[in-house]
């Protein structure tokens, strides 16, 4: 059965902090989980994927999900950037949970600063709470899959930092957008010197952003001979970056970027977004005209192929959508490569054995080639696994051509 799809503008409307029913035009809603380990009730906000519906429901699908740090800030945000990734084929349609705090300096750092006194870093009890309560509930509660990301802008990007250095395994990948590295006089920094060159991180990948807010005439370079407190911010991500240049055996997929035109607060968006166009760089599919046009071509093996890949890389397995493999099929079957039609619909079936639609769309093409008895045989199998008026109507024609 062809499929139509039109393209909907997704909907940024303001999120209500009360509980409240999904809808396809919602960002998402508030759950309350209890933490023993912090001793109180912590409300998050969670966004399910439109593709499944803004619902629980886990047959329907897995999703990576991503973990938001600031989320009253940041978590709109993001939740259209990976719904219109998604949309784009740029990335998997992912879950995100905005992470809401009671106490943000105390959460987000270790230790103390000079320039905060009085202020102790509860950073460890609080990353104690994100990875032996909350992955947990979201794990238990949601449609998810093994694959995380962790995304912090400010002392956030310090929160993620801190976890990418001495809790590695936790994520998946890592965001630190202008990550506040100067914190208790760059210790994070010094304490990379040791720990880079020792950690192996095979699989993972980090992404750190930082804004401009040089003076006039200073650049990144001349900057870092500076000494003043102004500069501390930029000046710690700078070094940071050039230990992580100096440890390329640690297999980390890591890539910086300085956004001249952009503050503190606007780096925010523009660096969520090439952070994810990074994390998820080998996902989206690419299929030459040339390779189209091909009837020799194998694009059932290119689809194979590309899934197999993306499946290493997130560490479980990915199958082309059933969607996205249909379409191509009748693409090919609209210029007349009815084999490579075949191929591909026939792939559909091997990766969705119960799908009425995958066993249709293989009757319309033999349908179309004048094989009768195989569309007649396709039409059945689709109509004992879903009743679908559509199919009917063609099995009936063809019965009943077939007693004339």
């Amino acid at each position: 059965m062809k499929s139509f799809f039109c393209s909907i503008a997704f909907l940024l409307i303001f999120f209500c902090v009360h509980a409240q029913e999904n809808s396809p035009f919602s960002t998402g809603f508030e759950e309350t989980i209890s933490s023993k380990i912090l001793g109180q009730k912590r409300e998050v906000w969670i966004h399910i994927p439109k593709s499944n519906e803004g619902n629980k429901i886990k047959d329907r699908g897995h999703y990576p999900v991503i973990y938001l740090l600031d989320g009253s800030d940041n978590f709109n945000t993001v939740v259209s950037i990976t719904e219109h990734m998604a949309e784009s084929s740029l990335c998997p349609p992912m879950i995100v949970v905005g992470i809401l705090h009671s106490d943000r300096v105390s959460e987000l750092t270790i230790g103390t600063d000079n320039e905060l006194p009085g202020v102790v870093g509860n950073g460890e009890k609080f990353m104690s709470f994100v990875e032996k309560e909350l992955i947990p509930y979201i794990d238990a509660t949601y449609p998810t899959t093994t694959y995380k990301t962790f995304i912090g802008h400010s002392l956030g990007g310090l929160a993620v930092m801190n976890t990418f250095l001495h809790n590695p395994n936790l994520f998946n990948s890592y965001v630190s957008l202008d990550g506040s590295l100067w914190w208790d006089n760059h210790k994070i920094v010094k304490e990379a010197k040791t720990i880079l060159p020792t950690q192996n991180y095979k699989g993972k990948a980090l992404f750190m952003a930082m804004a401009n807010r040089l003076e006039r005439g200073i650049d990144t370079l001349s900057v870092q001979k500076d000494t003043s407190g102004s500069t501390a911010l930029i000046r710690s991500n700078l070094e940071f970056i050039k230990d992580l240049s100096k440890n390329k055996k640690n297999q980390l997929r890591f890539k910086y970027k300085f956004y001249e035109n952009d503050n503190h607060p606007s780096v925010r968006l523009v660096g969520e977004y090439d952070a994810l166009r990074f994390i998820f760089d080998f996902y989206k599919l690419k299929i030459y005209d040339s390779e189209l046009k091909d009837p020799d071509f194998k694009l059932d093996s290119l689809l194979v192929t590309h899934y197999k890949n993306v499946s290493e890389k997130m560490g479980y397995i990915n199958m082309p959508g059933e969607s996205q493999v249909n379409n191509l099929g009748y693409q090919m079957m609209g210029t007349n490569q009815y084999t490579k039609a075949e191929t591909l619909f026939k792939l559909n079936i091997a990766n969705n054995p119960e799908s009425a639609n995958c066993y249709d769309s293989l009757g319309d093409l033999y349908l179309k080639t004048g094989d009768k008895t195989k569309a007649i045989e396709s039409f059945k199998k689709a109509l004992t696994l879903k009743a679908i008026p559509e199919t009917k109507e063609k099995l009936e024609k063809l019965l009943n051509e077939r007693k004339k």
